[in-house]
């Protein structure tokens, strides 16, 4: 990347308002997000939006995309990927000191192992519980399974244990925790971390230890369901359903022969492709 190419970037992420939306669509990636959820998560004026949007496309960080009626925006990982290059490789002269922070671990690290996978809510009361029972159940024993949400004080919609119960899943143990709970020094390293709703993955979080490969599934929420019982229930039942085709295209993924970078493109098409 070329010094006046990177200034220009540097210069469109400079402001604090700019950063927050290109971090927010980095959280998505490699999805795009509606206007009207950017704004709402970040509390922003929609033609102080417009601006930042408009500033971060020109610069290269940001593409957009006309879906239907609506325009969704999405982050440029290539040009992201570009900058990181030219600060590490460029700047940095790729000093082994600032390779840590940047580089990737060794290819092939997912095999031979159970691995460790958190799925995140905003409730943990149906997506994230129906991913976990799932993973666990389909896994073949080559996964831990966690969940969590970032709204404390939640618990199981009975809805969600009815579904999980009718398809054949042991719900007994399954309960609410917090995202805390997993963010504890002795709490066990995720090798995997997925959002499965929009809110969770514009949260505010730490970055994971051991630089776990992430996804974003997003999902409505069928808490959210209106109508007669049978109504809510179906709603359920389609985003159990949703999550079934995902995680078994990810359970049957060759781990032992994806690199991380191989790993994080098959669980971006799954995202995209499985919905």
């Amino acid at each position: 990347m070329e010094t006046k190419v990177a200034t220009h970037l540097f210069s469109a992420l400079g402001h604090p308002g700019r950063l927050l939306v290109f971090r927010l669509l980095m959280r998505h990636a490699p999805h795009g997000v509606r206007p009207t959820e950017i704004a709402g998560s970040l509390g922003l004026r929609a033609n102080t939006l417009s601006h930042h949007l408009s500033d971060l496309e020109q610069a290269g960080l940001v593409r957009s995309e006309r879906q239907g009626r609506s325009i969704r925006y999405a982050a440029r990982i290539d040009t992201a990927a570009g900058l990181l290059g030219y600060l590490f490789a460029d700047c940095g002269r790729g000093r082994p000191d600032l390779s840590p922070m940047l580089s990737l671990p060794p290819d092939h690290v997912m095999a031979q192992k159970t691995w460790n996978v958190l799925f995140i809510c905003s409730g943990n009361s149906a997506r994230s519980i129906f991913a976990e029972a799932l993973l666990r159940d389909l896994g073949d024993g080559r996964f831990t399974a966690h969940s969590a949400g970032t709204r404390p004080g939640t618990a199981p919609n009975p809805l969600a244990l009815e579904v999980l119960a009718r398809n054949g899943h042991e719900v007994a143990g399954l309960r609410s925790k917090h995202l805390s709970d997993f963010q504890t020094a002795d709490a066990p390293q995720m090798d995997f971390v997925f959002t499965v709703c929009d809110t969770a993955a514009a949260q505010e979080c730490s970055p994971w230890p051991g630089q776990p490969i992430s996804g974003h599934w997003g999902l409505p929420d069928p808490v959210k369901a209106t109508g007669t019982d049978a109504e809510k229930g179906l709603v359920f039942a389609q985003t159990y359903a949703a999550l079934r085709r995902r995680i078994a295209a990810f359970a049957a993924l060759p781990f032992g022969q994806l690199d991380r970078l191989a790993l994080q493109h098959q669980v971006d098409r799954i995202g995209r492709d499985h919905a």
